[in-house]
């Protein structure tokens, strides 16, 4: 760190430390807000993964009766996933709201009575999956913010803070001799006018 021993620099340094020790704070602010969203994020995944594997184990008790409906897997491709987004902490994360399924066309004489009940429960498995996925995505960003937020209040912890600090104590020990070194020579210079004066009067 190159810095100049000068009036200048000293409030360029003390400037500097203030807006970084005023930042600071935000930056750290930023970072719990963070961390609390991941951790209410990761509580979510887990109770969705729960209650889909509870699904699927309640699924496979039927799931064999699938292969009288062969064309069933064409309904249950997600037409359209909807989400919206919520910002925290300054960060746009995506919200899951809803899926959509082409409607299902088919032959009620041609088709077991079961497949209505069925379908439902199919796209309700395939609407938490969906869900899922937008949650770890969630995450995902969050986790990326969270790793460039603390790279940020590092680097003014353990950085520029310290270094201002030192800057401005370095700066002022430099300006602090030059006085000290000028008041010297001025008393010099005083004292030898006096002398000069003193030999003058004396011849």
């Amino acid at each position: 760190m190159k810095i100049k021993f000068t009036q200048g620099e000293l409030k360029k340094q003390r400037d500097a430390l203030r807006q970084y020790e005023r930042y600071l704070p935000t930056l750290q602010l930023k970072k719990q807000q963070i961390q609390l969203e991941i951790l209410q994020q990761q509580s979510t995944l887990r109770g969705r993964e729960k209650t889909l594997s509870e699904k699927i184990r309640s699924a496979e008790e039927w799931s064999a009766l699938l292969h009288e409906a062969p064309g069933i897997r064409m309904w249950l491709k997600p037409e359209r996933i909807v989400t919206g987004k919520r910002n925290i902490a300054g960060v746009d994360i995506p919200i899951f709201e809803n899926v959509y399924f082409e409607p299902a066309e088919y032959n009620l004489f041609l088709i077991p009575l079961w497949l209505d009940t069925g379908l439902d429960a199919l796209k309700e498995l395939t609407s938490l999956q969906e869900e899922i996925l937008v949650i770890q995505r969630g995450i995902s960003v969050l986790n990326q913010e969270l790793r460039i937020t603390t790279q940020r209040v590092n680097l003014f912890e353990k950085v520029k803070i310290p270094e201002a600090k030192e800057a401005i104590r370095l700066i002022k020990i430099y300006i602090g001799d030059q006085m000290t070194n000028a008041v010297g020579r001025s008393k010099i210079a005083k004292n030898k006018i006096e002398q000069s004066a003193f030999e003058e009067i004396a011849l």
